[in-house]
């Protein structure tokens, strides 16, 4: 490929790339979704026999009622952003990364591992090693994905959402007989020590200095995206792989390296979730973290900021909704359905925004060839 031609693509990836990213409709159709989406789960509960506007009420006071709960929303919201993350971050190279789970539970056996061998290190070092163990576990089973995609061209699709029961295999067996707990009755790690606690935020919490590390993992996503070479590439897969490679991008590489990080996200969660909420390591424990992580992706339009906001939101659901759930008739499963038509409403608006975008495309053909004739 002649360098003029390299430099031709380029200059086209670079002018597709700006006119999409200059959208300002990126957080408005989500926002309309999650209207659409509370107003559904509204009727849903009409026909239980429950009127909706005095449970979301209900729902709020309960959420922002005092300190320890809105502290509780942030705490949930922290291994959410990093599991939209997960996903997000690959999507943005239209790439699916559906084992964030698997992924996630790595993490938590790296972060619990090192947490329990290493107890005597003090907490300066102890902390620092299982929060890179989780990421270098989670990461290494990411970039196993990306590697079968760029060598075999292997669906990163199948392949990541198999893994997820391989990495489910191989942390259930090191419970329930390497990691089991001295007592020997369930499959569960023993607590770990206090040193390898993350530090509390707020006292009297359950929120902790994890929650700051995941909002410097977002922005980190964000830079990286937007602000790098190796983002802007990323985001020329994306957008086009024939076009991309025509201008030069090893797209084999970005395969690699984009499930990389990505699986770095995820692991990163497991070490929130043990060293920062569990304190352990426990069998089958948070199971839809990964499925989630995905919905808060699709909601926050897999940009950073919008998945930390998606991420907020579904703490406070979760952190509301529960509470309304232990204190009247509603059935749990109210969380689940709230969420699920939100999904489906943003799904519904990514199909309605490619209409759209394609009868302005097929608009703005037909003029250039009016001003062509005249």
């Amino acid at each position: 490929m002649s360098k003029g031609n390299k430099q031709q693509g380029f200059s086209w990836a670079v002018q597709k790339i700006k006119a999409r990213d200059k959208s300002g409709y990126m957080f408005i159709w989500p926002l309309f979704s999650v209207i659409l989406g509370l107003a559904a789960s509204g009727l849903m509960m009409l026909l239980l026999g429950h009127n909706p506007f005095v449970v979301y009420v209900r729902l709020l006071t309960f959420a922002f009622r005092d300190t320890y709960n809105v502290a509780d929303i942030f705490a949930k919201a922290t291994p959410l952003i990093l599991t939209g993350l997960a996903f997000g971050f690959a999507f943005r190279a239209t790439l699916f990364n559906i084992g964030g789970q698997g992924q996630f539970y790595l993490g938590c056996v790296a972060a619990v591992f090192c947490a329990l061998k290493l107890h005597f290190l003090p907490a300066a070092l102890l902390l620092p090693i299982c929060l890179c163990s989780s990421m270098l576990a989670g990461g290494c089973w990411g970039a196993f994905v990306g590697y079968t995609k760029a060598r075999f061209n292997a669906s990163e699709f199948l392949i990541s959402m198999m893994s997820t029961y391989v990495a489910l295999a191989i942390m259930n067996f090191l419970l329930r007989s390497p990691l089991k707990e001295l007592k020997g009755e369930y499959p569960q790690t023993d607590v770990i020590g206090q040193k390898a606690w993350i530090p509390t935020l707020l006292p009297h919490t359950r929120l902790h200095w994890g929650f700051i590390i995941a909002l410097a993992v977002a922005f980190l996503a964000y830079f990286i995206l937007w602000k790098t070479t190796l983002g802007f590439k990323i985001r020329a897969v994306g957008m086009n792989r024939n076009a991309a490679r025509y201008a030069g991008i090893d797209e084999k590489k970005i395969f690699i390296v984009v499930f990389l990080l990505s699986g770095a996200f995820a692991g990163l969660a497991g070490f929130m979730e043990v060293n920062g909420i569990q304190h352990m390591l426990v069998q089958g424990f948070n199971p839809m973290l990964g499925a989630e992580g995905i919905g808060i992706a699709i909601l926050g339009n897999a940009h950073p900021l919008g998945i930390v906001l998606s991420a907020i939101l579904f703490g406070a659901l979760k952190v509301g909704g529960n509470l309304v759930v232990q204190t009247s008739t509603i059935p749990s499963s109210i969380i689940g359905i709230m969420e699920g038509f939100v999904m489906l409403f943003v799904i519904l608006s990514y199909f309605l925004q490619d209409k759209l975008m394609a009868r302005r495309s097929k608009k703005e053909i037909k003029a250039r060839e009016r001003g062509v004739n005249q």
